[in-house]
């Protein structure tokens, strides 16, 4: 690690320093990449999945470290589970990052095409966004996603990891910049900001003197809520993933159970993981009560509404708060609604536009809610957890933006180009 200079305590005057230092690298490298080829970027990213394997021993060792700061912190265990890093979990990168490499060219994609009377052909072609500062929590994995997204994409990214998991994400952008000098591109074309200081984090949100095109915030409401109010540059908001997941009245009972329990249980600390369970009152003497045990009985806590309540002594009497909560832990809320129109009400009230779903075999229904959910990702009949750029084919995942312009949802490769209008004539002049 001796390529970068680690800065952990100096004044807030020399880290805007260097972060200026750093956005005007990561513009002359993205320049290059403008111009260079998909074969280079693919190799560089297919080198990089090969060190991170390679590795593998070097990016454990500074997990450990990472994990063992994190306990003395108090970090939560959903915390520590998004931090933690293990054998299959960096093969997983790696194989996520040679998927990124697989994909189709995302730049110079023709979008449009067609030709004017005058005969002047006007095309729509997809470029790269520029560069793209990316500032996260908790999860190593993104610096190794958002790395090979942007590279793929012909774009040049500034990442800002949480301070929890800087040693992690130091040792695996070393491996990035073993794939870049693989493929002779610059190494500021995947940049990672090299210290834990709070001042890097507002530098990068002023936009580094135009240096950075776009941010994409991944991490809690306290930090999405600071960029989106604080950036002076566009931002791909990733807000909380607020989830439901309704169970309608025509809903079969053991499907409902094994997606209730998936959507849950899998990993309780992905953004997909479902939080507040709505069930229709219509099945409610059939289905809440088997639901709610099976949550339980899997060591999962239950706070519930009066109904739920009475359906099982253990569940917890819930609060106002509760329906607003991503507790990204072992806790689901629970309430019994009169109908779909209640279910879709109670979404708009308190969702926050991530992913919610619906468990029904009356298709009319789910098409319904599909149409009148206004949400980035919504689902029928399976998981929440399938919230995730990897199950949409993307490869990976920047974040799931959350607003309405640009992107939404995934933000893969696509959702990181932008596009320019070419123009072609033979001759003609405006009268």
């Amino acid at each position: 690690m001796d390529r970068l200079k680690l800065v952990e305590s100096d004044a807030p005057s020399d880290v805007r320093a260097m972060m200026l230092q750093l956005g005007e690298a990561a513009r002359a490298a993205q320049r290059r990449l403008a111009t260079s080829t998909d074969a280079a970027r693919s190799t560089a990213l297919r080198a990089a999945a090969l060190a991170l394997r390679d590795r593998r021993t070097a990016i454990l060792d500074a997990n450990v470290r990472d994990m063992a700061e994190g306990v003395r912190r108090g970090l939560s265990p959903a915390s520590l589970d998004r931090l933690k890093l293990d054998p299959s979990r960096i093969d997983a990168m790696a194989h996520a990052i040679e998927e990124i490499a697989a994909l189709p060219d995302p730049v110079g994609r023709m979008l449009a095409r067609y030709e004017r009377p005058n005969g002047l052909v006007i095309e729509r072609v997809a470029t790269p966004l520029g560069v793209i500062g990316v500032i996260y929590e908790s999860r190593p994995n993104v610096t190794a996603d958002a790395g090979a997204l942007c590279l793929k994409a012909g774009n040049a990214c500034i990442l800002r990891g949480g301070s929890e998991s800087f040693w992690s994400s130091m040792a695996i952008h070393e491996c990035l910049l073993e794939g870049l000098a693989a493929a002779e591109l610059p190494a500021a074309a995947i940049t990672l900001v090299p210290t834990r200081d709070r001042d890097a984090v507002g530098a990068m949100l002023s936009g580094l003197r135009g240096n950075i095109d776009v941010l994409v915030p991944r991490g809690g409401k306290a930090l999405v809520g600071r960029v989106e109010a604080e950036a002076r540059v566009p931002v791909f908001a990733h807000l909380e993933g607020l989830v439901h997941l309704f169970i309608d009245r025509d809903a079969d009972l053991e499907r409902a159970r094994a997606i209730v329990l998936n959507s849950k249980l899998r990993r309780t600390g992905v953004c997909g993981a479902v939080e507040t369970l709505l069930i229709d009152q219509a099945v409610a003497a059939t289905h809440l009560a088997p639901l709610v045990t099976a949550l339980i009985d899997a060591g999962c806590e239950v706070r519930g509404d009066a109904t739920t309540q009475a359906a099982d002594p253990r569940v917890v009497a819930a609060t106002e708060e509760d329906w607003r909560t991503e507790y990204l832990d072992r806790i689901i809320a629970c309430r019994v609604v009169d109908g779909l129109e209640a279910a879709i009400d109670h979404i708009a009230s308190y969702g926050s536009h991530h992913t919610d779903g619906i468990v029904t075999e009356n298709l009319e229904t789910a098409e319904a809610f599909l149409a009148r959910v206004d949400s980035a990702i919504v689902v029928h009949n399976a998981s929440t957890q399938f919230a995730d750029g990897g199950e949409f084919g993307f490869g990976g995942e920047i974040g799931i933006a959350t607003g309405r312009m640009h992107a939404r949802g995934p933000v893969g490769v696509e959702q990181l180009t932008s596009f320019n209008y070419r123009v072609r004539g033979t001759g003609q002049t405006r009268p």
